[in-house]
């Protein structure tokens, strides 16, 4: 557009074509980028002004940042929440090349977006395949409290469930969203990639049910290998199971909506195969199927490979043996050797399935768990034991082929259960999400519960015991033992649990990697970007490539029992965190949480949640702690490496509410000295860039706290609010990059920022108790005294506050957190008593890395009168109770006279403070006489024949003052020259009125006398003693500590008269002279270490 109007715009002619051209630039440099606009979904920002006119005149300049309620709502109308299940995006080129996205508005109700999808997730492969041999093995009663314990957790998850997936809209990731945005990412991450592995691990399971089925009851003569037949089951699972992996992930990646248009197909199987078992159940009552057992004494038989459960019969009016005999026996013939047992009890017939009105329940209510290898027999049968059961093995007894315990058939009949988040995965596909998927799902477990519990009970019923063992159908001739249930034929279900078991397959195949894509598109792991990415389509490729590796570790394992607990720890695990997310938003009580299903409760969350552990650690303690530890894992990597993304979450709520609770406990006793650790304010200036002046002073804080207590970095910005805004957000993120909080305050100037901060940072019972600062070095090069007088007010502030003080000499020596001091000591020079701190923070100091390898010495002043040996003793056993260890020494000070060095300094610095106050008060009279500088110019006439006329009275409006008669001859004197050469003198005379001038020699005499009286005066008595005793005392420390990495000294507080601020300083200087590392140390009036447990 902009290209065609170009020509026309150029002419000269045409204004309205450059207006038009101006708005079109306008609108074509607009910013095109998306984000938030609102708390509610994401929009574009609509060019159209909804103020036009005058009725909203007064809100028009805030329309861009809240629109017009009208506005709003008519977006909301607008919305359509896509679909984030798998939908085929069909796509056609047109002949321009633009592509067509076609997005079918979603239309499914409760019964088939929810119901069925629930139904058919559910209902598979052991309910099929291995329900039977459960009821068998744990017994009814057994069989019931595992579908009972199992069923009711799913219910408990699926009530919390509603609650969270009604609590607003759910788009894309389905279970993976609701817990993310409930828990947090870290959570999120964690228990979104269990529920992958889940699901992949899943896909595994079902696909190994479909190659049993196929190896097992269709093909059985199909093997690849012909070995030992365990061995030859499992390899033959491996490859038959990898080849089918792959057909499928061929079918997944060429087109996922033949999957969803097979779907009712598979569920239709499902249906079909529990009709028939329902009706074959119904059956029994009035005729009992045609399907016998052969038991040899009490034990079962396989009895695939013969027809006559018989050791002779009668053919022709000949007696002869049967295809049994050669089973037990070394030939056909009469008199042959035969196994004992076999000779010893005989053969036994009875029914199967007995039916339902036979009384076999009794039987079957109590368990018969053993260990693999164990012959499955008829217990209520008697039998003759053999002395030989050495060959036991190689005959055609029924075994159990792993061993059965009680948890081991919780873990294996979990994933039975799983399949309730099918709903809420397909919320975008609803017309009514927060209806539909409570009742949906809840209708789904409470229909397949009973399913669930009513197979239990009639397989007890109708079953006989040592038919429902038998795992594969041996005893029955190797049919599916609920196959020869079924009616008409058992080929019922082993077709439709066949095709049941492939459309799980497929569904776990496409919905695994879509979940990894969502994961992976969030950006909280960035290991997983990769598979964020997929085809034009939005099918995630690289997702299902690795989808495709984890499930055939799966099935390489080879075993549908071994892989079921593995994913029963990952399904339990994302149902876990459910419950958890449930019972923390509803005892949070945000504002936020409203869902409209309302019949949850915190304590049902929490039941279910506790539920989910129990499961997990019942079903496979060492599984659960592997699931556990990969999550944990997870959850570290994300919050070390992950983004960083703000979901409203309620893990964050729940933060919120424990410190407060735990702010108003801090508040209600005072703090003992055992918990007392220091609570630093870091006060640091910054430079022109924002940046802290002196990092190391954030390296020492980090070493002094080593990770632990409070710590709240805090600076200064000179100025107002509303222009220094900005630099103060952007200092404060600059500086959290130390662990501890950040304070950047705007102020008039630094002083009373400061003040400001050491009085009100914090809160409550998280309120600092120390504040360190930086030496100011270069306090003596600072022309005026706001460096001195701000460092001195923070002193008398911070013990006016009882909070300690501490002050870093030559912070820049200080080492980084990547040093190592690898010797040296730290020495404390401990003068006097101000509650422990001096001796507390070398301990603290040697708790970190840098400074791990440095010893502790502690030196102390001793006194003439003082005993100095009794005080060592003294002081070494109350290091001994306070489990220090450090060196000690006491040092003796004599009371030698003051010497002339001190005299001559205590001179100086007294000399020096009198200059600077002189400098001072000349300046300020300066900047208080700059309105009187102008320069006022007037001419007085001189006559040759009159002589001298004195100057004419100044104007009325001039300024009083002193006036200075200047000739514009370089003359000594004008009324000389005037005297003596009257006639040489010019006519006109010029004279300028100045006060400047006047104002210097006035200061010239003043400072002139002021430096009389500077060299006329003597030191101050009180100042000589103090600077006598800091010269005495950095003599010793320099002497004793020269070499020491840090030393650490009782630091003297300010003259409590302000008069003597200004040699303050100067003490604290002669007192650190010579040292590098120098920690000045004020306590804050309180104990801060004991000796007392």
């Amino acid at each position: 557009m902009l290209k065609l109007l170009s020509p026309l715009i150029s002419s000269n002619d045409s204004i309205h074509l450059k207006v038009l051209w101006i708005f079109l630039l306008c609108l074509s440099t607009g910013d095109d980028s998306q984000r938030e606009s609102s708390p509610f979904l994401n929009t574009d920002h609509d060019e159209e002004h909804y103020y036009e006119g005058k009725n909203m005149a007064l809100f028009e300049e805030e329309m861009d940042s809240n629109p017009m309620v009208s506005s709003l709502l008519n977006k909301l109308a607008n919305y359509t929440n896509l679909t984030q299940g798998v939908r085929e995006h069909e796509e056609a080129e047109n002949a321009d090349g633009v592509r067509r996205v076609t997005v079918m508005v979603p239309q499914m109700g409760t019964f088939i977006g929810v119901y069925l999808p629930c139904m058919q997730n559910i209902l598979g492969v052991i309910l099929f395949l291995r329900l039977t041999w459960i009821v068998g093995t744990a017994g009814i009663l057994g069989s019931f409290a595992i579908v009972s314990m199992c069923c009711i957790c799913t219910l408990l998850t699926a009530i919390s469930m509603s609650a969270i997936a009604t609590n607003g809209v759910v788009p894309a990731g389905g279970s993976y969203y609701m817990i993310s945005r409930s828990l947090g990412p870290e959570f999120g991450g964690a228990v979104g990639l269990c529920f992958y592995l889940g699901t992949t691990f899943a896909g595994s399971m079902y696909i190994l049910g479909t190659i049993e089925i196929l190896l097992t009851y269709i093909v059985p003569t199909a093997t690849v290998f012909k070995e030992s037949e365990d061995a030859q089951m499992h390899n033959n699972m491996r490859v038959y199971g990898t080849c089918c992996l792959v057909l499928m992930a061929l079918v997944v990646f060429v087109g996922v909506k033949y999957v969803n248009k097979l779907a009712l197909v598979f569920l239709a199987c499902v249906i079909l195969s529990i009709l028939a078992t329902y009706a074959g159940v119904i059956k029994t009552a009035i005729e009992p199927p045609e399907f016998n057992v052969c038991l040899l004494g009490n034990r079962s038989l396989k009895n695939e490979k013969f027809e006559t459960c018989a050791k002779t019969e009668v053919m022709k009016n000949n007696t002869v043996t049967t295809e049994l005999w050669s089973f037990f026996c070394d030939s056909k013939y009469p008199n042959a050797t035969c196994d004992e047992y076999f000779l010893l009890n005989n053969l036994t017939e009875i029914r199967a399935i007995p039916g339902l009105l036979s009384g076999v329940i009794r039987d079957n209510l109590w368990g018969d768990y053993g260990k693999a290898g164990k012959l499955i027999e008829k217990n209520n049968l008697a039998s003759v034991p053999a002395q030989d059961t050495s060959n036991e093995v190689n005959k055609p007894y029924v075994f159990n082929d792993i061993t059965t315990y009680f948890t081991l058939l919780v873990g294996i009949y979990f994933p039975s259960v799983t399949g309730i988040m099918a709903g809420s995965n397909r919320s975008g596909d609803l017309r009514d999400a927060q209806r539909s998927i409570p009742i949906g799902t809840i209708m789904a477990i409470l229909t397949t519960s009973f399913i669930y519990i009513s197979c239990v009970i009639l397989f007890g019923a109708c079953i006989e015991g040592v038919v429902l063992r038998d795992k594969f159908g041996y005893s029955v001739k190797k049919n599916p033992v609920i196959g020869a249930l079924a009616w008409p034929s058992p080929w019922v279900i082993v077709i439709g649990s066949f095709f049941s078991c492939c459309g799980a397959g497929l569904q776990s195949l496409t919905g695994a990697p879509r979940l990894l894509q969502a994961i992976a598109r969030d950006g909280i792991i960035p290991l997983l970007q990769v598979f964020g990415h997929g085809k034009s389509n939005g099918e995630p490729t690289w997702a299902l490539l690795l989808t495709v590796g984890i499930c055939e570790i799966g099935i390489l394992i080879a075993s549908l029992d071994a892989v079921a607990p593995i994913l029963s720890m990952f399904f339990l695990m994302c149902y876990l965190f459910v419950n958890l997310a449930c019972a923390v938003q509803t005892l949070l009580r945000t504002p936020n949480w409203r869902p409209r299903f309302k019949f949850y409760h915190w304590t049902l969350s929490f039941l279910g949640m506790s539920l989910c552990l129990s499961l997990m650690f019942i079903s496979s303690w060492y599984y659960a702690l592997v699931a556990i530890l990969i999550a944990g894992c997870i959850y570290k990597y994300i919050e070390y490496r992950g983004a960083v993304k703000e979901w409203g979450d309620g893990i964050r709520g729940l933060s919120l509410n424990a410190a407060r609770y735990a702010l108003i406990r801090l508040e209600e006793v005072p703090l003992h000295t055992k918990n007392w650790r220091p609570q630093l304010l870091v006060l640091c200036k910054l430079d022109s860039d924002l940046t802290v002046k002196h990092p190391r002073l954030l390296s020492f804080t980090s070493q002094l706290k080593a990770g632990k207590g409070l710590t709240i970095i805090c600076s200064v910005l000179e100025g107002t609010y509303m222009t220094q805004g900005n630099d103060a957000k952007t200092a404060a993120m600059a500086a959290e990059r130390t662990k501890g909080f950040c304070h950047v305050v705007v102020a008039s100037n630094l002083r009373d920022g400061f003040s400001l901060l050491i009085q009100a940072a914090g809160l409550g019972g998280m309120k600092h108790n120390a504040v360190l600062m930086a030496w100011p070095a270069g306090w003596k090069q600072v022309p005026d005294s706001s460096v001195r007088r701000n460092f001195i007010e923070t002193v008398r502030e911070t013990t006016a506050a009882h909070q300690a003080l501490l002050v870093a000499k030559n912070i820049d020596h200080f080492p980084s957190n990547q040093e190592r001091m690898k010797e040296g000591t730290i020495d404390v020079w401990w003068i006097v008593h101000d509650g422990g701190l001096l001796m507390l923070l070398p301990f603290l100091l040697s708790q970190h890395k840098v400074w791990k390898k440095c010893k502790m010495r502690i030196f102390t002043v001793a006194q003439m009168d003082d005993n100095s040996i009794q005080m060592k003793k003294d002081l070494q056993m109350f290091l001994y109770h306070l489990r220090l260890d450090a060196v000690v020494e006491v040092v003796e000070l004599h009371d030698n006279d003051i010497s002339a060095f001190t005299y001559e300094k205590t001179l100086l610095m007294e000399q020096r403070s009198q200059m600077l106050k002189q400098m001072q008060l000349s300046r300020t009279e300066r900047e208080r006489e700059k309105p009187y500088k102008d320069i006022h110019l007037f001419v007085i006439p001189v006559s040759p024949i009159q002589g001298h006329r004195g100057p004419e009275p100044a104007p009325a409006d001039w300024p009083t003052g002193v006036a200075q008669l200047i000739h514009d001859r370089n003359t000594a004197s004008h009324y000389a020259m005037n005297d003596k050469a009257a006639g040489t003198t010019p006519d006109r005379v010029h004279m300028t009125w100045t006060k400047d001038k006047t104002l210097n020699e006035r200061n010239r005499h003043r400072e002139g006398m002021a430096v009389k009286d500077m060299f006329n005066m003597k030191p101050n008595q009180s100042n000589v003693r103090r600077m006598h005793t800091a010269v005495k005392l950095n003599e010793v420390v320099v002497k004793k500590s020269r070499n020491s990495q840090l030393v650490l000294l009782n630091m003297p507080g300010p003259p409590k008269n302000k008069k003597g601020d200004d040699n303050y300083m100067e003490f604290l200087e002669v007192l650190m002279e010579g040292l590098d590392r120098v920690l000045l140390v004020r306590g804050g009036g309180r104990e801060v270490i004991t000796i007392f447990s």
